[in-house]
């Protein structure tokens, strides 16, 4: 693969961004395109391990990567896509958001820096947007059935995808006014520009995949009115209910959670919502709790907006902190400190913190978290838990919360009761090894099965709906 002792004397290509200056001005996207002959010398840094662990282990899609970096090496950047597309159906998208697992499983990650995978797949799928390559692929011939798929998001576009070129009939279900799910509501601008998820979208109406939008299953129109209307259906409803914080005070104004503010900070960038009527952190000492990639995206957000000061506080341990190349953890993901670019931009960051109540003034608006540290010790059942440190108490003036504390499950509204569908023990919706739920001809995938995942997770878990249920309607 690539040139036998590239990997020994070329240094990996490192992510470019924009200047901290620039880019907290606007929502444009942060990384800076890489060059033609860069992603040539990367790709040929792909070293013929003969037992490609970035392939089977670190992409939940399984795709080709070596194949296709032997094949950017060596300018066959068609052959490239065409390889690149056969497992991932939307690969402009997971190389902007997903965090690469795939690079910390390469071969190379054992002593030296990994191969920069997420570049060469971002560079591969804008060449073949650029030379006109995504065209609408019209199914060989129709098999006269017809599917719906309910939710948008990454694991109903895939599902929809893959039914159509099939041969079936896909209608595709959103409550919320445009198409897209948490790809577009979810995600700020500056991580993924709306423009490339529209690019998509074209190309999936150009297939025959019909669109509707502003509409509730289960309330606009009934779960029974579907099953007699579809030859099967497709949950894709994404994991939609958030973990939420019971302390007290939490019913103060200024609380919300995440997916909520990003939500609106997103509508309001698009025009579909007016930007006085969005929760705004212009002027306000901001406070993100919890520590993962929701949070970060608050944090980049709310710079963006004007915050006086962000800050952000998570109940676990401090990560360790490591500055090497190479994964320690390797083959799996690495537990190690990380810091996103929207941390770059301003944001002081505090580890093993609880919060224990919120405090307000006569508004009835928040203005003081009442925080305490923690430690982590044995539970009960063997599991670590937090144990606050007494006298640890301190507080954090804030005139913003967001919460955001991971999601648990699809929200259990009246479409999954209607359907009559059994839950997991986690109260996911519960399918087996080819995504099918308890009832026959209803299919579940994404994080509403699986529970809150990758954006690549969720791309693949909706391809095999698509197969499983392809497969039955034929």
């Amino acid at each position: 693969m690539g040139k036998s002792t590239d990997f020994l004397e070329q240094a990996r290509l490192a992510p470019r961004y924009r200047s901290v200056a620039e880019r907290i001005r606007d929502w444009h996207e942060i990384p800076l395109p890489s060059a033609v002959e860069q992603l040539a010398v990367e790709g040929a840094r792909c070293m013929d391990c003969g037992a490609p662990f970035c392939h089977a282990l670190g992409c939940p899609l399984g795709s080709l990567i070596p194949e296709c970096n032997d094949a950017v090496y060596h300018g066959r950047w068609r052959e490239a896509w065409i390889r690149l597309q056969m497992t991932n159906p939307f690969p402009e998208l997971t190389g902007r958001v997903c965090p690469a697992p795939c690079e910390s499983s390469c071969t190379l990650s054992i002593n030296s820096s990994p191969v920069a995978i997420r570049q060469l797949e971002l560079g591969i799928a804008e060449r073949a947007f650029a030379e006109g390559w995504v065209q609408p692929r019209a199914p060989l011939h129709e098999t006269g059935r017809r599917v719906a798929v309910i939710g948008s998001g990454p694991s109903g576009l895939a599902a929809a995808q893959g039914l159509r070129r099939q041969g079936h009939a896909v209608s595709l279900f959103e409550k919320s006014g445009r198409i897209g799910g948490l790809l577009r509501y979810g995600i700020p601008d500056f991580k993924l520009n709306k423009a490339v998820l529209e690019h998509r979208l074209a190309q999936l109406a150009g297939e025959g995949v019909e669109f509707e939008t502003d509409v509730a299953i289960g309330e606009d129109l009934s779960a029974r009115y579907l099953l007699k209307r579809f030859d099967a259906l497709v949950l894709a409803l994404g994991a939609g209910q958030p973990r939420d914080l019971p302390v007290p005070g939490r019913d103060l104004k200024g609380i919300h959670f995440a997916v909520e503010y990003l939500t609106q900070a997103n509508q309001a960038c698009a025009g579909e919502l007016e930007p006085h009527r969005a929760i705004s952190a212009w002027g306000k000492r901001v406070l993100v709790v919890g520590g993962g990639d929701t949070g970060a995206d608050c944090v980049g957000t709310a710079v963006r907006q004007g915050a006086r000061s962000v800050r952000q506080v998570e109940i676990l341990p401090r990560p360790r902190e490591w500055s090497e190349e190479r994964n320690p953890d390797w083959p799996r993901w690495p537990a190690i400190l990380r810091s996103s670019t929207s941390h770059e931009e301003g944001c002081l960051r505090d580890w093993a913190v609880s919060v224990t109540r919120f405090s307000g003034g006569q508004d009835n608006r928040v203005r003081q978290a009442h925080l305490a540290r923690v430690e982590w010790k044995p539970g009960r059942n063997g599991r670590p838990a937090p144990v606050e440190v007494p006298g640890s108490e301190l507080s954090q003036e804030a005139d913003l919360v967001l919460l955001a504390l991971g999601f648990l499950h699809p929200e259990h509204g009246r479409l999954l009761a209607d359907l009559g569908v059994e839950l997991d023990p986690r109260a996911n919706v519960a399918v087996d090894a080819d995504c099918r739920t308890s009832r026959p001809g209803v299919y579940a995938c994404g994080d509403a099965a699986t529970g809150a995942s990758l954006v690549a997770r969720a791309i693949a878990h909706g391809v095999k709906a698509a197969s499983s249920a392809g497969a039955a309607l034929r």
